[in-house]
Order: C-alpha cells, then sequence, then structure tokens
C-alpha cells in the first residue's frame, strides 16, 4: 500500500493544497526526539471578480441605439437621396417618418412615436444640414461650438466650455460636414487644402482644418454671432460697459474717430464693431472687407467684401490688401476692415489718412500699448525700409482710438481700456486713458466685481466733438460717475 507507485499508473491529480514539509531531523547528539515541523495554512484560490450588470437604463439606451441603426440602415436602402435632397425640409420630414413608421412594423422593432420622429430629424439635418451640429446651432445659449474629431465636440455656454454628448458616426462623417460648410461659399478643403475659413448661412464664422495637419481628425470651430441685434445700450446694460463709457463711445463714433477694436481671441472684438457699425449715419457709403464675412452692419449702403484663397493651381488668390487697395476706388465714406494681421495695416492706415474718417478695423493685442507695436511690426511687414519714428508719425495721425476688449475668467467680456493716442513725443507714441477697467473683488456667484473709471483729464478729441456740437455731452459723460 505504501510501496512505490506502479508505473502504469495514471498520476493523481495535484491537490489545491501545498504539501507538508519534510521532518527536519534533530541530531542524535541532542538527545531530543523527532519533532514534525508545524504545518502551513491552505492557501485559498482566488475568487473571481464578480461581473458588473449595466444598468437598466444604459441597457435600455444601447438597445434604443441599436434599434435606430437598424432603421437607420433600411432606411437608407429605400430612399433615393439625390432626390430627397432636393425637397423642402418640412416635406423630407414628413416622408422620412412615414417610411421609418413602415419598417418599424415590418420588422416589429420597438421604436416610439417620438424616438421615430427624431430619427427623421437626425436623417434630414444628416442629408441637407449639417448633421449632429443642428441641435447646437439652434441652441441661441450657446456661442462657441468646437468639433476635435468625430467623439468630442464641446461648446460654449456664458464664457464657458462644457463637454457635450453629441457626436458623429466617423471621421469621414466630420469630414462630409465640413465639406458641405464650405462648399456653400465656393470653397475646398482636403489633403491638398486642409485649412479654410467659411461661413454659415446665418454669417456665423467657420474654420476648418483637416487631415493631415489635424492629427486627431477634422476640426470644425463655428463662431455663432447672436439673432439679436447687440447693441451699446444693451451691453451696458449686461455690464460689458458703464453707461459712461457707452455715452463716449457713442460720441466717438459720430465724430468720426478712426478706431482700433483690439484683444484676444473670442473677446468681443466683432461684436464692439458691429455695436459702434450701428451708429453711422444711413446717408454713409461704407466698404466692409473681411476674410470671412461676419459683419452685420444695419445701414442700407453697405459693399461688402471677401477675400479668396488661391485656386488648385496656386493661382486666383485674392488679399486682404488688395481688397483695401480697391475700396479707395469705391468711393467710401468709411472702410472697416473685419481683422489687420498683416501687410494690409499699411494700407488701412492710408486710408484712415486720406480722407476717410470714421474708419474701423479689428486686431489682437493684450492692452493698447501692444496693439500699437503690433500695427508698427504690420506696417514693417508691407514695407520694410520706412523708419520706424515715420511709421510712428502715421499711426499717431491715423488711429484717434484704442478700444480693448477682455473675456475675464469669469467668462464676462468687459471693456478693459479705452484709450487715445494724444500724438508723438520724440519717437514715442503718447496714449492717455479715457477709462479703465478696475478690478475690485470677485462675488459669491463668482462673478467679478469691479469698476470703469474714468480718467480726470480732458479727452484729446474734445475739438472734434465740439465741430460735430458735442463738446458738452463729452464733459458731462467724462464727468459722470
Amino acid at each position: 500500500m505504501f510501496g512505490r507507485r506502479n508505473l502504469d499508473e495514471e498520476p493523481e491529480a495535484p491537490k489545491a493544497i501545498v504539501p507538508e514539509k519534510k521532518k527536519e531531523l534533530v541530531p542524535a547528539s541532542s538527545g531530543k526526539e523527532l519533532e514534525p515541523a508545524p504545518r502551513e495554512k491552505a492557501v485559498e484560490k482566488p475568487k473571481p471578480a464578480p461581473v458588473l450588470e449595466k444598468p437598466v437604463a444604459a441597457r435600455k439606451q444601447d438597445a434604443t441605439k441599436e434599434t435606430r441603426s437598424r432603421v437607420q440602415s433600411a432606411l437608407y436602402e429605400r430612399i433615393d437621396a439625390g432626390n430627397a435632397a432636393k425637397l423642402p425640409r418640412p416635406e423630407l420630414h414628413r416622408q422620412l417618418v412615414e417610411v421609418i413608421s413602415e419598417i418599424v412594423v415590418e420588422q416589429r422593432l420597438s421604436l416610439t412615436s417620438k424616438e421615430q420622429d427624431q430619427l427623421a430629424t437626425a436623417v434630414v439635418d444628416d442629408m441637407v444640414g449639417l448633421g449632429p451640429l443642428e441641435p447646437l446651432l439652434a441652441d441661441e445659449a450657446i456661442t462657441d461650438i468646437m468639433v476635435n474629431g468625430p467623439f468630442q465636440i464641446y461648446v460654449e455656454r456664458k464664457g464657458k466650455l462644457e463637454l457635450t454628448d453629441v457626436k458623429f458616426r466617423n471621421g469621414a462623417h466630420v469630414m462630409n460636414v465640413a465639406q458641405r460648410i464650405v462648399t456653400r461659399i465656393g470653397r475646398r478643403v482636403d489633403e491638398t487644402s486642409p485649412i479654410c475659413d467659411a461661413r454659415l448661412l446665418d454669417g456665423s464664422r467657420v474654420n476648418v482644418i483637416a487631415p493631415p495637419l489635424a492629427i486627431d481628425g477634422c476640426s470644425i470651430s463655428i463662431r455663432k454671432f447672436s439673432k439679436k441685434s447687440i447693441t451699446l445700450d444693451s451691453m451696458a446694460k449686461q455690464k460689458n460697459i458703464s453707461d459712461p463709457l457707452c455715452k463716449v463711445l457713442k460720441i466717438a463714433a459720430a465724430c468720426r474717430l478712426n478706431i482700433v477694436i483690439s484683444g484676444g481671441t473670442g473677446s468681443g472684438k466683432t461684436t464692439m464693431l458691429n455695436a459702434m457699425s450701428q451708429l453711422i449715419d444711413p446717408g454713409e457709403r461704407v466698404v466692409t472687407i473681411e476674410d470671412a464675412a461676419e459683419l452685420q452692419l444695419q445701414q442700407p449702403h453697405v459693399v461688402r467684401l471677401e477675400t479668396r484663397p488661391a485656386n488648385l493651381e496656386g493661382s486666383g488668390e485674392i488679399s486682404m490688401r488688395d481688397l483695401v487697395k480697391n475700396a479707395l476706388r469705391m468711393r467710401p465714406d468709411r472702410i472697416i476692415c473685419g481683422e489687420v494681421r498683416g501687410p494690409e495695416a499699411m494700407d488701412m492706415l492710408q486710408a484712415m489718412n486720406t480722407g476717410h474718417d470714421g474708419s474701423m478695423c479689428t486686431l489682437h493685442s493684450n492692452n493698447p500699448r501692444e496693439a500699437i507695436t503690433r500695427m508698427e511690426n504690420m506696417i514693417m511687414m508691407a514695407s520694410g525700409n520706412l523708419p520706424p519714428k515715420a511709421i510712428r508719425q502715421q499711426i499717431a495721425g491715423a488711429v484717434n482710438l484704442v478700444i480693448q476688449v477682455s473675456r475675464m475668467r469669469d467668462g464676462v467680456r468687459r471693456t478693459t481700456y479705452c484709450t487715445e493716442i494724444v500724438g508723438m513725443e520724440g519717437e514715442i507714441i503718447v496714449l492717455q486713458d479715457l477709462f479703465k477697467y478696475e478690478y475690485q473683488g470677485e462675488s459669491r456667484d463668482g462673478t467679478l466685481m469691479g469698476d470703469f473709471v474714468p480718467s480726470p483729464v480732458r479727452p484729446h478729441f474734445m475739438k472734434r466733438a465740439a465741430y460735430f456740437g458735442l463738446e458738452r455731452a463729452l464733459a458731462a459723460a467724462m464727468s459722470q460717475k
């Protein structure tokens, strides 16, 4: 029984217990009896991790998603996409609802009438709209839409960024929507031309950058504009500017001052430019020049010009500088340039210096002094052989007022500086702050508190205000607290 195991016998299965250690023998000289070594405890098998089941709501959502996918696949097999895209949107939606209802009945699927209507709306958006972006564009609380590839879409509400649960099907779906946007205005975006500026039908500005430059998929940035007209008075009610500053800006526009609006990206430069342009006299001829037409002027006599990129052969490009030169031959009373970022600054200053008073433009900078420095650098890009003093004299003679706008950390956009250019002292351009926003603290809800403090100085354009009969109004606004 305890003899050697027969070789023909199969070995026993190993037990799940660690075998006992051999007994250690005590030397005979010690005179002690042999004692068995203590046994070790059996090692228990690890318990398998419990399988977590999805919540009921998540499982129901997955089932609904799968059902919608099946219905959508069957729907595309039954319709003619070319003819469907030609139908008016309401008629197309009505017919799609009927077809979806038939598919649901035939395949005995569980899809409510509300879900069928939502699916029809999504298909219509894909066929004749901008796909998943349509609900975001319809939301008036959203001011910016940022698509970072097919599965990540951010929006801006009240100055704060939020991640949405909206997603595209894949990268090709995003690229299809991007091409639909740019082809409406005669432009293209593909691997050979992966960067494009465009606009939507409502004037919203769009920037598209496609692979291979965008590594994680096509990126679309949409800057929406409020359907409600924003005026200086409404900005004063929202505490973007103060009431005295509002009056000074109205007087500056009425006095036909040449104004530069500076600020960072998304700070509200174009909104301020639109608000200032509403004070232009209806009898004036205004020429606007932009990369993507986004200004919303309400005057009856407005000529809107837009740049054009090069074609596939690399020819046919019309730059902003070309348009500014041409605008001088169009007998404008004012020239409004959407954004100055290059050599066109030279031609813009020449326009301001040659009788086109009341012209306006925007540029990127952090404060009024840097705005002047940036203008100087851009002029040197156009003509590098001009001495710095001559450039500064031209800036001091052309620009009257610099309005600095900023988006602060609470998401509110405020006018932080209203600065006028007084003249030259030696080779330095002299600036004078009329208003300056001074931070004072933060409220319990996170809103920043501060005051738009007027400077105790006499505005340099007081004589010009007197010429237009606004001297007393300007003095009263500067003295108002």
